[in-house]
């Protein structure tokens, strides 16, 4: 035998054994086969390797020994996840030849294949597989077969169904639902306003609305406002037709311009009065629009937060402070951030960055209808299936003609298309990989049929019990008895 055996040679071989045993189950055979694990189990735990934890198990002529991880003392509810070793040990006829375990160098003893004595007992030596693991879970994987068709329960084989542990039961991350998620009608979303603060690369230009003050390093008396104002007063504010009163000037045109440019205009006007009028400009509120926008959705001492909640309407637009409607229909959310800044920043110039956030997607719902028990409609709330929505409508009914379900489906343009499914195989547990099993999406309509024999017994009900009956009610008995005496 070999020393080392891959985990499936291990429960292929104790597959054959126990098949063997089973074959041969006398009397004489069962008591000399417990005499023999009796034996082999004294002996094992007699070298001290085992613990109170481990696990000897049975079956046909094969010793299985499983010793789980070591757990804290006190721990309650450890589920073992791995275990730590495997060991086999095949049972021998007494007075043959078989190989004694030999110590190592820790004092344990181990296996020993190279010498050879008679055991008593006829035990063999605990053999150790190759790697520590879980019992294998046997069943079909559906991606270990390429164009092969629909695999039966004959493919049947070791798959990684996974240990349940603590966690577990919620399943696996598995990929994105969808690879970019692209808004929709009815989606709410979320827009998120910020003052972003950052350096402008060009010179900020006076608005209407703003605020400037004006001073003169040769000339106080030019000073305006004057140090004397109101302290409500605080700078010369641009008027709605972007200008400004100054003393000796009257009105001058300074929205639209820098203040460098504001500057020097007045420095050239104030020449006709002072030789060196020494003017220097000096802003106090700047940036108004986007200060207005923020307050338009200033809900810091509301519902918190400087954010605007909308919902896409049917015809795919949202409505924005400043903006108007914007189209959103088909964009992704990185799409809409740059479309709603692009705008914002062509109409106020750079400062304020807007965050679209998807708050609450659009319903989804699926409609199943037939023969199924509870016919309706169903919110799809996570990726569904042709069968997990026959499950959302209760089942199937009694003569449902599984074999060809219909599903229909509206394409991009509106456009009906259908499809037919088989499914019986699989709701029977026959067929392990449904072929036909497919994903549903919204607004998709599942059709559960009759069976022809449903068919036939409403026309038979239509037309004999309800149809004719009702029209010319009438009574027929047979009798039997004189039937068979004719």
């Amino acid at each position: 035998m070999v020393a080392n055996m891959t985990n499936n040679e291990c429960r292929l071989t104790l597959r054959r054994k126990a098949t063997a045993h089973r074959q041969h189950k006398s009397p004489a055979w069962r008591v000399a086969t417990w005499i023999s694990l009796g034996a082999a189990a004294l002996a094992w735990f007699g070298h001290g390797q085992p613990s109170s934890a481990q696990q000897v198990e049975s079956r046909g002529s094969t010793l299985t020994i499983v010793t789980p991880p070591s757990s804290p003392t006190g721990a309650i509810g450890r589920i073992p996840e791995y275990p730590q070793a495997i060991q086999v040990g095949t049972l021998a006829p007494a007075g043959v030849a078989v190989n004694p375990p030999a110590a190592n160098s820790s004092g344990v003893n181990s296996p020993d294949f190279n010498s050879g004595a008679v055991n008593p007992a006829g035990v063999n030596p605990p053999r150790m597989c190759s790697a520590p693991m879980p019992a294998a879970t046997f069943g079909v994987h559906c991606d270990t077969c390429n164009n092969c068709g629909e695999q039966g329960w004959r493919a049947m084989g070791p798959i990684p169904w996974g240990v349940l542990a603590q966690g577990e039961y919620i399943g696996p991350a598995r990929t994105a639902h969808v690879p970019v998620y692209r808004c929709r009608v009815d989606d709410q979303l979320d827009f998120v306003y910020r003052l972003t603060r950052n350096e402008q690369h060009q010179a900020y230009r006076l608005d209407i609305g703003d605020q400037i003050r004006v001073e003169s390093t040769s000339t106080p008396t030019l000073n305006q406002p004057e140090a004397i104002a109101p302290p409500d007063i605080i700078g010369l504010l641009i008027q709605p037709d972007g200008t400004v009163s100054l003393r000796l000037l009257g009105a001058v045109k300074v929205a639209g311009k820098t203040v460098t440019q504001v500057r020097m205009d007045l420095e050239e006007r104030y020449k006709k009065f002072v030789r060196e009028p020494g003017i220097n400009i000096v802003p106090y509120t700047f940036n108004l629009k986007l200060k207005d926008i923020r307050d338009s959705v200033d809900r810091r001492y509301g519902a918190g937060g400087q954010s605007q909640p909308t919902r896409v309407t049917p015809e795919g637009t949202v409505q924005l402070p400043a903006l108007g409607s914007i189209p959103v229909q088909g964009l992704t959310l990185e799409e809409l951030k740059r479309e709603v800044d692009q705008r914002y920043s062509l109409q106020f110039g750079e400062g304020l960055e807007v965050t679209p956030i998807l708050t609450a997607r659009a319903p989804r719902y699926v409609y199943v209808v037939g023969e199924v028990r509870n016919p309706g409609r169903f919110t799809l709330e996570a990726p569904t299936s042709v069968m997990q929505s026959i499950s959302l409508a209760g089942g199937w009914n009694v003569g449902a003609n599984l074999n060809q379900v219909v599903v229909f489906r509206r394409d991009d343009n509106w456009r009906l298309m259908a499809t037919k499914l088989d499914i019986r195989g699989a709701l029977y547990g026959k067929t392990p990989c449904p072929a036909d099993e497919i994903w549903l999406r919204d607004s998709d309509i599942v059709v559960v049929p009759k069976s022809p024999v449903l068919v036939v017994d409403d026309i038979i009900s239509l037309l004999f019990t309800r149809g004719l009956y009702g029209v010319a009610p009438f009574n027929m008995t047979l009798n039997f008895a004189k039937l068979s005496s004719i």
